[in-house]
C-alpha cells in the first residue's frame, strides 16, 4: 500500500506491504523505494515491509532546502512513528546505509537489528569528496539525465553489463527524471557526514553486511575492515555483483535477508 504523511510541510511517501515483524528497507543515492521491488515481493509474506522514498526522491516532495544525513534519519523516524512501530530491523543500501547508521546513533532503542547493503560507516576520504564535487559540477553543467546515463552503468559489475544490458538500461531509464537539486543536496550531505564506525562498535543487536565482489563505489577491500566492529556480525559476499546486488543477484540477496531476519526474529 502506498502511503504518505506530511513531514516538515512536505509530502513524505512510503510503501507498506506484508504482515509480520517490521523491516525497513532504505534506498540509496539517486534511487527510490522501487529499488527493493524483488525483496518486497519475496519477503512480504513473512514480514511487514516499510519502504520509504527519502525526501526529494520518488513520490516524496522535491527538496527546497539543504538536507543532511541526520535529517533524513529524522524523516525515517517520522514514518515509523506514523506507523506506530517502536522497534524494527533497518537495512540501508549505499546512502541508505549512512542514514540507518545516523538513525542507530540517535535512536538505538528503535532498532532490533540493522544492516549495510553495499554501504560503509567510514566518512568520505578527501579523494571521495573530490569525486563527489566533480559530480556536482557535472550535474550543474549537464543536468540530471546526463549524469544518470553516465554513472548508472558503472554501479553494475562488468559481468552484469555484459550479460544483462537490458537490466542496466532499464534502471538508467527509470531515474532519468531525477530532480537535479536533490542529487546535489544529497551529494553535499554525504560529503559532510561523519565517521560512524563507533555506532557499529556500540550496536547491541545483530548487524548485517552485504558486500559486492565487484563493487566500485564501496570496494571490497575498503568494506571488510568495518565488519569486525559489531559484536555480532553477519557477513555475506555477493560474487559477480557490483553496487546493486539486490538487482544483479536478487535470489541470493533475498536468501541472505531472509536468513538474517529469521535469525533476528526466531
Amino acid at each position: 500500500m502506498d502511503k504518505t504523511i506530511q513531514y516538515e510541510d512536505r509530502v513524505l511517501a512510503y510503501r507498506v506491504e506484508g504482515a509480520g515483524p517490521p523491516l525497513v528497507l532504505l534506498h540509496g543515492f539517486a534511487e527510490d523505494g522501487t529499488i527493493w521491488e524483488s525483496q518486497m515481493t519475496y519477503l512480504k509474506n513473512k514480514y511487514t515491509l516499510i519502504i520509504p522514498d527519502l525526501p526529494g526522491c520518488g513520490r516524496s516532495a522535491a527538496l527546497d532546502r539543504e538536507i543532511s544525513i541526520e535529517a533524513a534519519a529524522e524523516a525515517l523516524k517520522a514514518i515509523l512513528d506514523a506507523e506506530n512501530i517502536r522497534e524494527c530491523v533497518g537495512i540501508g543500501h549505499s546512502m541508505g546505509g549512512y542514514i540507518i547508521l545516523a538513525f542507530a546513533e540517535k535512536y538505538p532503542e528503535r532498532l532490533k537489528a540493522a544492516g549495510l547493503f553495499h554501504s560503509t560507516a567510514y566518512a568520505d576520504s578527501e579523494e571521495k569528496k573530490a569525486t563527489r564535487r566533480k559530480c556536482i559540477d557535472f550535474i550543474h553543467q549537464h543536468g540530471a539525465a546526463a549524469f544518470i546515463r553516465q554513472t548508472t552503468p558503472n554501479l553494475f559489475a562488468a559481468s552484469t553489463r555484459a550479460q544483462n544490458p537490458a537490466l542496466v538500461e532499464a534502471l538508467t531509464e527509470r531515474y532519468l527524471s531525477f530532480d537535479p537539486l536533490s542529487l546535489i543536496a544529497y551529494y553535499e550531505a554525504m560529503i559532510r557526514r561523519p565517521d560512524r564506525t563507533e555506532v557499529l562498535r556500540q550496536f547491541a543487536g545483530p548487524f548485517l553486511f552485504v558486500i559486492g565482489e565487484e563493487d566500485q563505489a564501496v570496494p571490497l577491500a575498503a568494506s571488510l575492515p568495518q565488519t569486525y566492529l559489531p559484536g555480532l556480525a553477519h557477513i555475506h559476499l555477493l560474487g559477480q555483483a557490483g553496487h546493486l546486488g539486490m538487482l544483479e543477484d536478487p535470489a541470493r540477496s533475498n536468501a541472505i535477508l531472509d536468513s538474517f531476519l529469521t535469525n533476528v526474529y526466531e
